[in-house]
């Protein structure tokens, strides 16, 4: 390298906050090769989703702030897009680094790859590549595709990535299988997650409780999946109270969840299952000593399937389609989608301890981080 590269990494939501801390630990090493700056396209805004995490992670506060809120998936995709052109055209990088399947990560890799600078469009490297729930009515599919197509690297997480978009006729030069950033991030923490307070705050003991989560708009925005993910609720809660009649039912409420829950009216409903403890959504240190914790995970997150995986916790998750089979092939995860039927007997099989044990995949080792930066001074 002749000179320093400018790289931006973009995030702008609670998952993407989880996949730059190693990396930007690791740039941080390089500062001779790189300067690195953060920007937060503001796609999550509320604090509880976005600002804390920033402090949990120890990462410094975003050099750049866009502020794009929310709003449909075309009027946040377009803020974000022409907010990221006026910071493109102005610090001309040399390379942008976006995370995941959010908006966020298509809106600035289509500018990138409309923006020419150095004789040519701006390099994107794409961290999480080549996953694919093969279900094109998810937005984050289309996110996904899109992004892997105008990427120059791709950062993959397992195996299943590098097959998919070798079928998908992306050249092997541009794949990199790296492992997940995110289980970086776990293992650096591990020290300081154990010295979380959330269980005694909670009043929690050890493997007395069930955590879940639920934020996907398929899942809340409509009133029949809610009303149905609110009637398993209601019935692990009477299963719980067979086996353990102290065992409670966590759910950090994501503000998404709440407010289509009051719009349905159905928020009294929730409030009255028995045992079931609504709390506020947590920070990423607090969120990972409850994951730890507790006797099974039910959730609707891509990224609580690796970090369930990872840790040896039971989960089962609540979609139809799943982008991760490492996951269930390998690790603790099994796909339910809303079958009442099969979640009750999965959560049967966990308390009697006839789950599967599950084990943790290869590339989960704490160094997806460092194959990423070394990838990106090779580019250079």
């Amino acid at each position: 390298m002749n000179k320093k590269k400018k790289i931006i990494s973009v995030v702008g939501a609670r998952p993407n906050f989880m996949k730059l801390a190693p990396i930007e630990r690791e740039f941080r090493k390089h500062k001779h090769l790189f300067t690195h700056i953060i920007l937060h396209t503001g796609q999550h805004y509320d604090y509880r989703l976005s600002q804390v995490f920033f402090k949990d992670l120890d990462m410094p506060k975003p050099a750049i702030y866009l502020g794009a809120g929310s709003g449909s998936h075309a009027e946040q995709t377009a803020r974000i897009m022409e907010g990221f052109e006026k910071v493109v055209l102005k610090e001309k990088p040399d390379m942008v680094i976006v995370f995941g399947d959010v908006n966020s990560t298509i809106a600035c890799s289509l500018v990138c790859s409309k923006i020419h600078h150095n004789g040519g469009t701006i390099p994107v490297a794409h961290v999480e590549s080549g996953l694919r729930s093969f279900d094109i009515t998810m937005p984050e599919e289309v996110n996904r595709i899109v992004t892997d197509s105008l990427s120059s690297l791709l950062f993959v997480t397992e195996k299943a990535g590098v097959a998919n978009l070798k079928n998908e006729g992306v050249s092997k030069s541009r794949i990199f299988l790296t492992g997940d950033t995110m289980i970086d991030s776990l293992v650096h923490y591990k020290q300081k997650i154990g010295r979380s307070s959330i269980l005694k705050k909670l009043a929690l003991k050890e493997n007395s409780y069930i955590l879940a989560t639920i934020h996907r708009p398929v899942n809340v925005d409509n009133k029949k999946s809610l009303t149905q993910i609110i009637s398993i609720f209601e019935e692990l809660s009477k299963l719980s109270l067979k086996y353990d009649e102290a065992l409670k039912l966590v759910l950090p409420i994501h503000p998404r969840t709440l407010k289509m829950a009051e719009s349905f009216g159905l928020l009294k409903r929730f409030s009255a299952i028995k045992n079931l403890q609504l709390i506020e959504p947590a920070g990423y240190l607090d969120f990972i000593r409850l994951l730890s914790g507790c006797k099974f995970v039910l959730t609707d997150s891509g990224g609580i399937q690796e970090e369930a995986t990872f840790l040896r916790i039971p989960c089962l998750t609540l979609r139809e389609s799943f982008e991760r089979p490492e996951t269930l092939e390998i690790g603790t995860n099994t796909l339910c989608g809303l079958d009442k039927g099969l979640i009750l007997a999965k959560a049967g099989e966990i308390y009697k301890g006839k789950y599967k044990k599950g084990r943790v995949p290869s590339l989960m080792d704490g160094k997806a981080s460092k194959r990423i930066v070394n990838a990106v001074k090779s580019f250079f």
